[in-house]
């Protein structure tokens, strides 16, 4: 009976996956590899929904995705596992994404974790993991994601959109350049992001496609893994201009690989308190487990509050707050973090 039921498995998985086992590159034998893959998402918006979508579907085993965010209406433009219903639930990201997924694969697994990926946490988070790839939209995560990686010889994959605009790298430590051997600094100034530049989704879906066919190839290994792109590549949709960064040996002399000096996971420098695009500010608040129940009542007679299992938002104009259980929060209408500071301290606790 065991080894029927086996032999049905088995036939389900070759009929579910028929048209990428035919592809020479990957075959069955790389399709066992993807169902055993075990693949970290750190951010699940434009670029981390769309490349969690492509992976599920592809049959990766384990998809762990890490988001600190919630679903907005001006996400679905976009953002490939959310619907209307999530957006008016405010649901975490990871939970709608793991939601969704299980609609179209409930074969693989799908860990969600609505956190935001700090130096504290990070090793929790990711461990366990075969390859990183970023969904994140700022440099600060990116540079905590290539000490974590060069630390353990983990690879992960560069990815950003923004207007028309993608690039995405391949950094496999001791082997080719990391982040910080190409950016030695985070960029200063002025930053495009998709607040103030816009984005579209066919460059968010170019990327993506990119970069989890570079996963892929990571995870089949073998001859698949040669065939990796070794270059820090970028295409602009709109302007149909493309262009390549040598990136296949770590530069001499690189802070990260070279130095082995971790900057980013001792957490130097790094605010409790920092910008969270769309006019808002979040409160990175840590052992403080909220009672939303218990908040509720304590919030009604200042504004309008609801919650459901994930978040509790709060509303009292001009501001709105998102409150998570860990005692993470989002403050929605205001870039001062002195305001933001001020109005947790209040509504929840100094």
């Amino acid at each position: 009976m065991t080894s029927l039921r086996q032999g049905v498995e088995r036939e389900k998985f070759e009929e579910r996956y028929s048209r990428q086992i035919l592809f020479r590159g990957i075959g069955a034998e790389g399709q066992k590899r993807l169902a055993a893959g075990r693949v970290a998402i750190v951010g699940c918006g434009a670029t981390g929904s769309a490349l969690a979508s492509l992976l599920a579907r592809a049959g990766v085993g384990t998809l762990r995705i890490v988001d600190r965010d919630y679903v907005e209406a001006s996400n679905l433009q976009r953002q490939s596992l959310f619907d209307e219903k999530d957006a008016a639930e405010s649901l975490p990201k990871a939970i709608a994404a793991a939601r969704k997924i299980a609609t179209f694969n409930s074969e693989i697994v799908v860990e969600a974790r609505a956190e935001d990926v700090v130096p504290g946490n990070i090793h929790a988070l990711l461990e366990g993991m075969d390859v990183i790839l970023d969904g994140s939209d700022n440099f600060e995560t990116r540079y905590l994601l290539n000490d974590y990686a060069v630390q353990n010889s983990l690879p992960w994959i560069y990815v950003a959109a923004v207007g028309s605009y993608g690039v995405t790298m391949n950094v496999l430590p001791g082997k080719t350049a990391c982040l910080t051997c190409l950016f030695p600094d985070r960029p200063m100034g002025m930053v495009e992001t998709c607040e103030t530049s816009g984005i579209l989704n066919t460059a968010v879906n170019l990327v993506a496609s990119i970069a989890a066919t570079e996963a892929v190839k990571l995870l089949v290994g073998g001859a698949a893994e040669e065939r990796l792109r070794r270059t820090l590549w970028s295409f602009d949709l709109w302007t149909n201009e493309q262009a390549e960064i040598a990136a296949a040996k770590p530069r001499p002399g690189c802070r990260t690989c070279g130095d082995r000096d971790f900057v980013n996971l001792a957490g130097e420098g790094r605010p409790h308190i920092t910008m969270c695009g769309r006019n808002s500010v979040q409160i990175h608040e840590r052992a403080r487990p909220i009672d939303f129940g218990e908040m509720q009542q304590r919030l009604e007679s200042h504004g309008v509050v609801r919650h459901n299992e994930f978040v509790l938002k709060f509303w009292r104009e001009p501001y709105e707050m998102t409150l998570f259980p860990d005692g993470r929060a989002i403050i929605k209408g205001t870039t001062d973090t002195g305001i933001a500071r001020s109005l947790y301290a209040r509504f929840v606790g100094s």
